[in-house]
């Protein structure tokens, strides 16, 4: 089933599978009481025509993708795999389970979970502050975990996936509870263009080069975002890379970035750009803001020779208007 097909299936039809009926109907739409929260009156809103809904309690709305999104705590494939299977009576209106290969994958997991907290931890700060970002950048975004391997204490940055896992970081360690994609979705109209990033350092990198290069207009929210969290996620990226009309790759200038852009182009064509020229001879984009160039060229001269060979990349595109 393709994103285009599965937003087709109609929300009404979907509620009522689920043995919701709307409280009352005026024609073209019908008002339910929120699936999404508890709610005494209906402030749910479903556009029968145009097969949207809008909850006023909250100032949400969107697809039916989106909905199966946002009851799940999932991405866009694991909604569109939902509704391709039909397995509603696995579906809970009150809380986010995690899909089932999911909770598996976190039980097998070695990480054991104390806590998680807001960002104070002093130690925490300051690693982020020594890679150039400040904890205002990182705090709505970034948390801290404390949790346990083999019985021993650790505390790391922890940055949540599409999955309910995160991604874990501190000088010494970088892990994961369970490995997907984060997917950031802008509040209102959908957005057009979508920016995709290996990992959360560099997702955190560049809003931070864009408030320094652009203080009065950064425009953080004019695009949604893509954080691999792994290269080896990128099949669910183009997943969700689908609607998007633009798609910025500011991926890692080694072989396995250029493979994930690759992969990811040869996919979409046209509508994807490479950015990665814009930091070229560092290693990322975080290492691009701290000013640490590569001190082995070796994989980024693999890359070039594997374009030069393929023929499947244009040339660097000269930098444009704002760049990072």
């Amino acid at each position: 089933m393709t994103y285009k097909e599965a937003n087709n299936i109609s929300i009404k039809d979907y509620l009522n599978s689920l043995g919701i009926q709307p409280v009352t109907e005026k024609g073209s739409y019908g008002m339910y009481r929120s699936p999404l929260r508890e709610d005494n009156t209906p402030s749910f809103k479903v556009d029968y025509n145009a097969n949207l809904w809008c909850d006023y309690g909250t100032g949400e709305g969107g697809t039916l993708i989106d909905l199966v999104m946002k009851q799940h705590g999932c991405n866009a494939y694991g909604a569109i795999c939902r509704l391709e299977q039909g397995d509603t009576a696995s579906f809970s209106f009150h809380g986010k389970e995690l899909p089932e290969r999911d909770t598996k994958r976190q039980a097998a997991s070695p990480i054991e979970i104390r806590r998680i907290q807001p960002l104070q931890n002093p130690a925490l700060i300051r690693y982020l502050q020594e890679r150039g970002i400040s904890p205002g950048t990182a705090a709505p975004y970034v948390q801290e975990m404390y949790y346990r391997i083999g019985g021993k204490p650790y505390f790391a940055l922890a940055f949540r996936n599409d999955s309910g896992g995160y991604e874990l970081r501190n000088p010494r360690f970088k892990g994961s509870t369970s490995k997907d994609i984060t997917h950031i979705r802008q509040q209102g109209e959908p957005r057009e263009k979508c920016l995709v990033f290996e990992g959360f350092m560099d997702y955190l990198s560049f809003l931070t080069l864009r408030m320094k290069n652009c203080p009065t207009m950064p425009d953080l929210d004019r695009q949604d975002y893509v954080i691999l969290n792994s290269t080896a996620n990128v099949p669910k990226a183009i997943d969700v890379l689908y609607p998007y009309e633009r798609i910025h790759c500011m991926l890692d200038n080694d072989k396995a970035g250029y493979e994930a852009t690759l992969a990811i182009e040869l996919e979409y064509s046209y509508r994807v750009r490479d950015f990665s020229h814009n930091y070229r001879g560092y290693s990322d984009l975080n290492d691009y803001l701290c000013g640490r160039k590569q001190e082995q060229k070796n994989s980024i001269s693999q890359a070039q020779e594997m374009k030069q060979e393929t023929g499947q990349r244009a040339a660097p595109r000269q930098k444009r208007g704002r760049g990072i």
